[in-house]
């Protein structure tokens, strides 16, 4: 153990090494609540099918179409971008550590020379391992289309949540099911925290989440 932390904190490490400490304090964050998995996703939803007929591409459209092509094979946009970059992250973090020590090399420029392939191989790795949770995270976002709505039902708050900070809260169906939702506090003045039992009154299209308000329950 002594010996990996001494190699994590070799210069050629440092970049993946830094980039692994922050994925787990960002998971950390939200385990106790003050982030949300979705706080630092990326907004695909523009041009993601290029031109709309009709009128002529600019560069611009052609550049921002190209670009949401290229997010969309590696799964960013149908994934939280967290969850990706934490499969990027310790793969490219295992394979610097071992390949540098294998080399023998203590040196930063030929590690962040070695960091390239890595990266790019960390990228189609993650994509792999992300490819079974697109239909997970799919499913969850068209659960408001389904047959089992829960609006005007009550839900318990699991994380805690504000107007401007997304959390998630528990439905449960008529057939005893739990639905897990993605939540916001519908007034900019209420605060849920996890436990609070809440109406679900609403659905944000944009924001893809649930608008809930706090609801005492008799």
């Amino acid at each position: 153990m002594t010996e990996l932390l001494r190699a994590a904190v070799l210069p050629p490490n440092l970049l993946p090494t830094g980039l692994l400490v922050f994925v787990l304090l960002y998971w950390l964050t939200v385990i106790v609540g003050l982030l949300d998995f979705k706080s630092l996703d990326l907004d695909t939803s523009h041009d993601f099918d290029g031109p709309h007929h009709g009128h002529a591409a600019s560069p611009d459209g052609i550049g921002v179409s190209w670009l949401n092509h290229v997010l969309g094979f590696f799964n960013l946009g149908r994934v939280p971008l967290m969850v990706f970059v934490s499969f990027v992250a310790l793969p490219l973090w295992v394979g610097s550590i071992l390949l540098n020590y294998s080399l023998g090399n203590t040196a930063l420029l030929p590690g962040l020379l070695l960091l390239v392939p890595l990266f790019a191989g960390s990228l189609l790795l993650a994509k792999v391992l992300t490819t079974p949770f697109v239909r997970l995270f799919n499913a969850l976002e068209k659960n408001h289309d389904s047959g089992a709505q829960p609006l005007g039902k009550v839900c318990t708050v699991l994380l805690p949540t504000t107007r401007e900070r997304l959390g998630q809260a528990s439905v449960k169906l008529l057939n005893g099911a739990p639905l897990i939702l993605n939540v916001r506090a519908a007034s900019a003045a209420a605060e849920l925290r996890k436990g609070d039992s809440a109406l679900v009154i609403d659905y944000d299209a944009e924001q893809r989440c649930y608008l809930i308000e706090p609801y005492e329950l008799a």
